[in-house]
Parts: structure tokens; C-alpha cells; sequence
């Protein structure tokens, strides 16, 4: 079976050394101000949860479109979902599950569970807890 056959699931379509992640940036809880950032042929096997958010840094001061999300002091990652999982009800950030926090920078993905087609918030810690204390958005109101 090839990875092409529709039977193969997308999480182990693409090797290990040359997945796709998905990572969600998160400006603000409260209204919702998240924008995804696709990245391509990440070595999951060498690539540490430090050198993962060097790389969103590095594509949101590169690349255009991200100028609103410059200013945000982003420091943390969680797991979001993997390909073919659960997804939470709450669509910015799931609240539960604070063991999915990725606090050590020094963690290579692969060894954390990442695989193709994994997704994973990166987000302002401070923020998140006062969020997590009070998860209104201004849409609910």
C-alpha cells in the first residue's frame, strides 16, 4: 500500500523526517484571534520544542500577513490535536489536558507523539491561565 492509497491515514502518510504541523497562533482567548501557521517537512526526529516555536518566530517576523501577531509575547505550546483525533468543543484552545503543555524546549516532537498532520497551540501562558479562570469570549456575551 502505498502512501498515495486512499486506505493510508494521513498521520503516517509522510515519514517521520518530513511532516506537516500545523501550528495555531493564539494573539487573544477573549475574541477568538488565532491564525494558523502550516509548516512542511519538519523533522520530527531532530526537531526540539524549542527549535519548533524558533520557527514560528521566525515566520511570524518573515513572513507578510503576520504583522498584528508581532507584538504578542508568545512562550508557551500545547498539543491541539493529532491527525485522525478528538478535537475540543472550544475553538481556540482545549482547556483540559494541561499535561499536553510542552514545557521542556529541550523535547524532540518525536518523542512527544508528534506525527503528521499534528497540531499545537503556541500561545501566552499568562494569558492562558486568566482565560482558563474565566473562558468567556465576546462572542458568547
Amino acid at each position: 500500500m502505498s502512501a498515495d492509497s486512499p486506505d493510508v491515514l494521513t498521520n503516517v502518510a509522510r515519514p517521520t523526517t518530513s511532516a506537516t504541523l500545523t501550528v495555531r497562533i493564539i494573539k487573544s482567548f477573549e475574541f477568538r484571534t488565532e491564525r494558523s501557521l502550516v509548516l512542511h517537512g519538519v523533522n520530527l526526529k531532530t526537531t526540539t520544542v524549542g527549535l519548533l516555536k524558533q520557527l514560528a518566530r521566525d515566520a511570524i517576523l518573515s513572513q507578510p500577513g503576520w504583522k498584528p501577531y508581532r507584538n504578542v509575547s508568545l512562550d508557551t505550546m500545547k498539543l491541539y490535536t493529532k491527525a485522525h483525533g478528538s478535537k475540543t468543543s472550544n475553538l481556540i484552545i482545549n482547556l483540559d489536558h494541561d499535561e499536553w503543555i510542552l514545557d521542556d524546549d529541550t523535547k524532540l516532537l518525536a518523542d512527544l507523539g508528534f506525527e503528521n498532520e499534528t497540531e499545537v497551540s503556541y500561545f501566552n501562558r499568562d494569558a492562558y491561565e486568566q482565560f482558563k479562570l474565566d473562558p468567556q469570549t465576546s462572542w458568547d456575551c
